[in-house]
Parts: structure tokens; C-alpha cells; sequence
């Protein structure tokens, strides 16, 4: 489990491939007191870490995390947002993030506004349904909230300290971005689908209604 409040910006320094599989080390200096073992998200895909040092750390993506997300672009030399591991007691200074991610969406465009930037990104449009005005959406792993959103996009703004101390500051139109959107809203829509005539896979259809709720105490 994560915040998405990210710790740094690593560094790519191998990338070996095998076959649709891929063995990571990044350069993390960051970083001390590594774990054998312990989860850690790169681009908001949650690895394990495998073997490490005092300033780097190696770790594996299976078939499935390479081909949902956007690490299959990563190359040596490639810069990356990471973040540990939530430990109790810790400041939930963002929001909860798995490092599951949803899908993966594309920059449309940038546009200043201030001395924060204004992102837009396109995504698939059956995820649209989770992603709601000011609420929460994991970029990379980073933890955003939703400016302004329609059937097949969202909109974020970052301000200066967040383009300072993650990769967004290199997004330009056409990158393609990791999307976790918000897992409490996944669960509600998971626990309400069977009452409101959906199929636990499909999209919505619109038959949760006022009077529905009303009628189960709501």
C-alpha cells in the first residue's frame, strides 16, 4: 500500500530483457536501509525488491505488469518516480494507492497556467466512471486530484513542487502514463453493480437512481 507521495526520482541503470519479462536496477540514493522483499513502486507499479545496495536496488516485472503498464518504455538512463512501501503510523499525506495499475493514458496536452502547468490526459473511456471532479487519481504514482474530467479524459494541475521533485516535469504530448484511479471507488462500484443491474465486468448503466436508494435506506 502507498500514498503517492513520491520519495524521488531514480535512475533506470539496466534494463535486462527476457523475453516479454524484464529484471530492473535502479539507482536510488536516496534510499539506505533497503528490505529483501520489500514492495516498492516505480511508476506506481508495485515490485519487489530482489537484491540492493547502499544506493541501488534491483527488481523484477512478470509479462503482466510489462504489458499493462508503461515500464515496458523504460530503458537505462530513463528517469522514474519510486515511493516505499506505507508503514503504520505514517502521515497519509495523499491518498491510498495500490500500485495496481488501471490502464495506461496518453498526454494530450500541456499548458501553463501560473507557475503551475495544466495536464491533460486521454485514457480509455471505460474507466471513465471512476474518475470524478476533485477526487483522487494516481499519475505515475503520483497522487493528484482530478481538476476537471469528461468521458475520455482528465485534467490535473502541478504546481512547482511537484514538478520539481518528479518525472512530470519531462511529460510532453504523447507520453504515456501509468493510471490507478481510486480503489474506494472501485470497491463501491463492485459492492453496488448487482442492485443497480450491472454486470460485475461491464460498465455502468445508469440504473442507480434517488429512488433507489431511498427504497434501501440510503
Amino acid at each position: 500500500m502507498f500514498t503517492g507521495l513520491v520519495q524521488g526520482k531514480g535512475l533506470i541503470s539496466k534494463a535486462e530483457n527476457r523475453g516479454n519479462e524484464t529484471r530492473f536496477t535502479v539507482t536510488a540514493p536516496e534510499i539506505k536501509d533497503y528490505e529483501k522483499g520489500e514492495s516498492i513502486a516505480i511508476n506506481g507499479v508495485c515490485l519487489t525488491v530482489e537484491t540492493f545496495s547502499d544506493s541501488w536496488f534491483s527488481c523484477y516485472a512478470s509479462k503482466e505488469s510489462m504489458s499493462v503498464t508503461n515500464l515496458g518504455h523504460l530503458k537505462a538512463g530513463s528517469k522514474i518516480n519510486y515511493e516505499r512501501a506505507l508503514a503504520m503510523g505514517d502521515r497519509l499525506g495523499g491518498h491510498i494507492v495500490s500500485g495496481h495499475v488501471d490502464c495506461l493514458g496518453t498526454v494530450e496536452s500541456v499548458r501553463p497556467a501560473g507557475e503551475s502547468k495544466i495536464y491533460r490526459i486521454k485514457f480509455p473511456e471505460e474507466h471513465a466512471h471512476l474518475i470524478v471532479p476533485k477526487g483522487s487519481v494516481a499519475l505515475d504514482g503520483i497522487s493528484l486530484t482530478v481538476n476537471d474530467c469528461g468521458r475520455d479524459y482528465l485534467e490535473v494541475n502541478i504546481i512547482p513542487e511537484t514538478q520539481e521533485q518528479t518525472t512530470i516535469s519531462l511529460w510532453n504530448p504523447g507520453y504515456a502514463v501509468n493510471i490507478e484511479t481510486d480503489v474506494i471507488g472501485k470497491y463501491v462500484q463492485r459492492m453496488i453493480g448487482p442492485w443497480a443491474g450491472q454486470k460485475s465486468e461491464a460498465k455502468p448503466q445508469n440504473k442507480l437512481t434517488m429512488e433507489f436508494l431511498r427504497e434501501n435506506g440510503f
